[in-house]
């Protein structure tokens, strides 16, 4: 890994720089119990359902309540070989879907909070002249307000999921970030808590750390391929 050369640090957005888990679970819950649909999951099973956006969240909701898929099997969910989204009800989902945007965008900042230390680190990045972006699956409607909200004027750019630019696993929304900001791969770090961003960052051709505070635990991330995890984010500033 690089050290001491990036000039940007572009964040994934759930569980790296926001604990949304509470606000997440609540709305999922909600728009399916208005869809009838089973709607009791908890923080610890929505935390599985998240990573690669709402459609495949809602996805791996109705797979677990039509006994589709165990757990285990979720994060096969919108990957390569996924042969658990055929077996599921598409136009249901683009339904829910259409539900749960307008609904999160309005509830995304209830109990939602930062992870402590992370807007002193994103200031401490600035001071010493590193971009910091915000790429993320969530909704781009909720990425602005959440931004706006919690990080007035620390991210120089965010980016949250858009119909025209294709979600990450695959690198588009990343590139698009690193064009916006003037900068090469090679010249930026992808820091997130999931698989999804290890893939990304690969895809994207940048260098990724691992946060291990976040939706993944450290066991799993490590079984993902993470190379680079940091337990907090001042062990993030030290790789600028």
């Amino acid at each position: 890994m690089q050290h001491k050369t990036y000039k940007a640090a572009i964040f994934d957005m759930d569980g790296t720089v926001l604990n949304t888990l509470e606000d997440l679970t609540s709305a999922l819950n909600h728009v399916l119990a208005e869809t009838r649909h089973d709607h009791a999951y908890g923080i610890a099973q929505v935390r599985q359902f998240f990573g690669s956006g709402v459609q495949v969240a809602i996805t791996r909701a109705l797979a677990i309540e039509k006994g589709i898929a165990s757990y285990e099997q979720l994060e096969y969910v919108g990957q390569d070989g996924d042969t658990i989204t055929p077996r599921v009800d598409a136009q249901e989902v683009r339904r829910i879907q259409d539900i749960f945007r307008p609904y999160y965008a309005a509830h995304c900042a209830i109990q939602t909070g930062e992870y402590a230390g992370i807007s002193p680190l994103l200031r401490q990045l600035r001071a010493a002249g590193i971009q910091t972006a915000v790429v993320s699956n969530k909704p781009d409607p909720a990425v602005q307000k959440l931004t706006a909200d919690y990080f007035q004027g620390l991210f120089d750019l965010a980016l949250g999921e858009q119909p025209q630019i294709r979600r990450k696993p695959a690198p588009d929304m990343v590139l698009k970030a690193l064009k916006d900001l003037g900068l090469t791969p090679e010249q930026a770090v992808y820091i997130g808590d999931s698989e999804i961003d290890i893939q990304t960052a690969e895809n994207a051709g940048l260098d990724c750390l691992s946060v291990t505070w976040g939706f993944r635990s450290k066991t799993f991330l490590q079984n993902h391929g993470a190379r680079f995890l940091v337990d907090t984010p001042e062990e993030i500033a030290a790789f600028f």
